[in-house]
């Protein structure tokens, strides 16, 4: 049985309400979540990132789950051009090969998918990345993990012709709407806009709805987006 409050601060962050799930936690309640939770909320809000790096530093440096959070800050740094720092690249890499190494099943599923998105959008390989995301894609889908699955499809989708890539775009927003993940799902309504035509009426309709939403829940990188 998962603890009350463990269980509501899990609702909460698939709700985009980060700041009402680290309240619910406590500071000394649950500390790898709650250092997931505050992780969440640095990435799409752009704010709070050294809460969340405290949260982080809080955790035994030892764990996949540390090494997983220690390399999506150095990532996030760079990708959005925050603050970054000289061996951010390095990081992010060495703590998602000691996760990958970890024997986790899971972790080791979302640290491939971590290190192909790293390969993928900060060193623009994708022939690096594509191995990775195929390997995290064979864990979600053995494991049964339609969140996890939802993640990895947005970010193949790009590299898979129109059709195909439009089929995966739309099931990544099902399987994130399905599932309640609200910051997720409206960003992959902004991701499946941006790859419609411009004279689609679906478009504007995803544009609109997913604006809205980002407002909201002020997720910085999105608005600057859509």
């Amino acid at each position: 049985m998962i603890a009350d409050d463990t269980y509501t601060a899990r609702c909460l962050q698939l709700l985009g309400e980060w700041d009402a799930a680290l309240a619910v936690l406590g500071p000394d309640t649950d500390t790898e979540l709650r250092a997931e939770i505050a992780v969440d909320r640095w990435f799409f809000r752009i704010e709070d990132h050294e809460e969340a790096e405290k949260a982080v530093a809080a955790l035994d440096p030892a764990s996949p789950t540390a090494h997983i959070l220690t390399g999506r800050l150095a990532y996030s740094r760079l990708l959005f051009k925050h603050e970054p720092r000289p061996d951010d690249r390095a990081v992010a890499e060495a703590a998602y090969h000691a996760a990958v190494a970890s024997g986790d099943e899971k972790q080791r599923g979302w640290a491939e998918y971590h290190w192909a998105v790293l390969l993928d959008n900060i060193d623009q390989d994708a022939a690096g990345a594509l191995p990775r995301y195929e390997t995290a894609l064979e864990i979600a889908t053995k494991t049964g993990d339609a969140y996890f699955e939802s993640y990895i499809i947005r970010h193949l989708a790009p590299h898979r012709e129109p059709a195909e890539r439009l089929a995966m775009l739309r099931r990544s927003l099902h399987l994130r709407a399905a599932l309640g993940a609200r910051p997720q799902t409206i960003a992959a309504q902004a991701c499946l806009a941006a790859n419609l035509p411009e004279d689609d009426p679906e478009r504007a309709e995803l544009q609109r709805i997913s604006r809205s939403g980002a407002e909201e829940l002020r997720i910085g990188w999105l608005l600057s987006e859509v």
